[in-house]
């Protein structure tokens, strides 16, 4: 007989794991455990954590949820992930994978009233027949997209050709008056994330709530030969920043910055030229995914969009859940 075992630390599941989910079994960032570690301690070190395992003969399943509220639950995940799904090890078929996530479901039926889970990309219809099978009702929403570009052997002289000219004339109009100097780093020291975080305050943005897990982020990755921390410097003064990551032949897009005292010049675009020619001709990346978001700009980059998904669980033995549920699923409908 299956049954899911729940753990409530990041570190009792590493325990667990036995480095099953360490980077070198696991090609994907968000699918480790370290992520998940470094995301629960920055950016949710209040909220309490269930982490859930089911296993079959060398089949396992894993699920990152956080209780967010009494009898809720939703997806350890935040703006920094790119998407969130089951974790599968030993290679399960479809039917096995269904089967391990119906058990987790079940038992999460006995005590959660209202689950969601986003972003979700691949996995959306797994979960959704393995929790109404459960015993669920389940509602999946599009909810923005995901952009990324496949490369498929090409150079990137090749790609730049096939940029929109639009885009292609603006670089080569401020690169002809530009007086930055573009800096490309794989280590990480204290003083480059000092002009990190120096541009961040000057941009547009925010300010950065996750700085801690994106520090542990870069040190992690720079410590595994992953970072790609890039500059462009105006007589040393850094005034954009690009946070990416590269590894197994694809490169993830973090986080930009800009000072917004030096947009005449348009150094974020050409750091951003410059970032993408070092992932693809010195890297050898043959992807890049630019991650959650429907900024335009990405367009131009990018040449491909994936629909991520929202997926929300209703547990009808809660009467409280009947109205959320009804509208939520009349939103889906007219969304």
């Amino acid at each position: 007989m299956l049954i899911a075992r729940e753990y409530s630390t990041a570190a009792a599941a590493r325990d667990a794991l036995a480095g099953r989910l360490d980077r070198a079994f696991i090609p994907s960032l968000f699918d480790r455990i370290d992520w998940f570690e470094s995301l629960h301690a920055h950016c949710f070190p209040h909220v309490p954590l269930r982490v859930l395992h089911t296993k079959q003969g060398d089949s396992e399943a894993w699920l990152f949820l956080l209780a967010t509220g009494a009898r809720r639950l939703s997806a350890l995940a935040n703006w920094y992930s790119f998407s969130w799904s089951p974790i599968f090890l030993g290679n399960p078929d479809e039917d096995t994978r269904r089967r391990l996530i119906e058990v987790m479901a079940g038992h999460l039926l006995t005590t959660s009233a209202h689950i969601d889970f986003y972003p979700v990309t691949d996995e959306a219809g797994l979960l959704l027949d393995a929790f109404r099978r459960a015993g669920w009702f389940a509602v999946r929403r599009p909810m923005g997209g995901r952009h990324i570009l496949d490369l498929d052997g090409r150079d990137f002289a090749t790609y730049w050709a096939a940029r929109p000219s639009r885009l292609r004339n603006q670089v080569q109009r401020k690169a002809r008056a530009s007086r930055f100097a573009i800096d490309i780093r794989h280590d990480f020291t204290g003083a480059l994330w000092r002009d990190y975080v120096t541009v961040h305050a000057s941009s547009w943005k925010q300010p950065e709530p996750g700085l801690p897990f994106l520090r542990a982020l870069a040190e992690r990755e720079a410590a595994a030969g992953a970072l790609r921390l890039g500059f462009a410097r105006l007589n040393g003064q850094p005034v954009a920043t690009q946070l990416w990551t590269v590894e197994n032949g694809a490169a993830l897009i973090h986080k930009l910055s800009h000072d917004r005292a030096f947009d005449g010049g348009s150094p974020g675009t050409l750091l951003s030229h410059a970032m993408f020619a070092h992932a693809i001709d010195t890297d050898g990346v043959q992807r890049i995914d630019y991650g959650t978001g429907d900024n335009a700009y990405k367009a131009e980059w990018m040449e491909r969009r994936e629909l991520l998904h929202r997926l929300d669980f209703f547990n009808p033995r809660f009467a409280s859940t009947w109205l959320p549920a009804a509208r939520t699923a009349i939103s889906a409908l007219v969304g």
